[in-house]
């Protein structure tokens, strides 16, 4: 909806940096027209059966643990993700997330709001575009992102559950703090977390690398449908092996 959010404004642009800066996230609430939502809905019900599910357990730094600490430490305590995704050569070209994410107006504008120079698609064939499912009882486990950024859209709520929450600055690993003691509590249930509320067809900006967050299980019938829009700030990257393997179970 261009008419909703003008993103060659230079105000708009500015205005839409202060607040991810100030919050470490921005809701732009329904970017997608319900005529596109219905048609991604559509798609990604077409072509379900193309993606590969994984239930992986990892901690909450997204590191392999450290021996040197016990098992039971914060550090290394484990949770579980679970999801069906399909990859960006899965994707239609035609696809209006194809559309999106190549679009020169969205990823200058993305480059304003983000305070980078430029971006770049993924240097393979599989990480740039994806589509995520979650079915019941499936969901993300607490963790902090590797990358400085992330960027979603998402296509289908469930009846219940699916709830983005988070805890901003919960660790800074621009100094090596991880916060062991914090992380602890969280997965002993101390803390309360914010609750992201988005609805299908909003896009989400969110700054997760020291932001620690996760997706509550899906309740009910209905899939919980999310795009990722990956970006990288360098030319000729690509997602490393390792975690083609675990992700998308293939290489290419």
């Amino acid at each position: 909806d261009f008419e909703r959010y003008p993103f060659k404004s230079k105000d708009f642009q500015v205005q839409c940096k202060e607040k991810l800066d100030a919050s470490g996230v921005l809701v732009l609430s329904k970017l997608l027209l319900p005529s596109t939502i219905k048609t991604l809905i559509e798609e990604a019900n077409t072509n379900e059966h193309l993606a590969y599910y994984c239930n992986n357990s990892h901690n909450v730094y997204l590191r392999p643990n450290d021996e040197s600490l016990p098992a039971g430490h914060s550090r290394n305590q484990t949770v579980s993700s679970s999801k069906g995704c399909i990859m960006d050569d899965q994707v239609p070209s035609e696809s209006p997330l194809k559309v999106l994410y190549s679009a020169d107006e969205f990823q200058d504008f993305l480059c304003a709001v983000l305070g980078e120079k430029a971006l770049y698609k993924y240097d393979d064939n599989l990480s740039s575009v994806n589509v995520h499912y979650a079915h019941e009882g499936q969901e993300l486990g607490w963790h902090f992102d590797n990358s400085a950024f992330a960027i979603t859209l998402l296509i289908q709520k469930p009846k219940g559950g699916g709830s983005f929450e988070y805890i901003r600055d919960f660790r800074d690993s621009d100094n090596d703090e991880m916060n062991y003691e914090g992380v602890k509590g969280l997965l002993n249930g101390e803390y309360t977390p914010s609750v992201l509320s988005i609805e299908p067809g909003d896009l989400v900006l969110f700054r997760g690398r020291n932001s620690v967050h996760r997706v509550t299980p899906t309740e009910g019938g209905r899939v919980r449908i999310l795009s990722v829009l990956a970006y990288n700030t360098e030319p000729g990257v690509q997602l490393s092996e390792s975690a083609r393997m675990t992700f998308y179970g293939r290489l290419n």
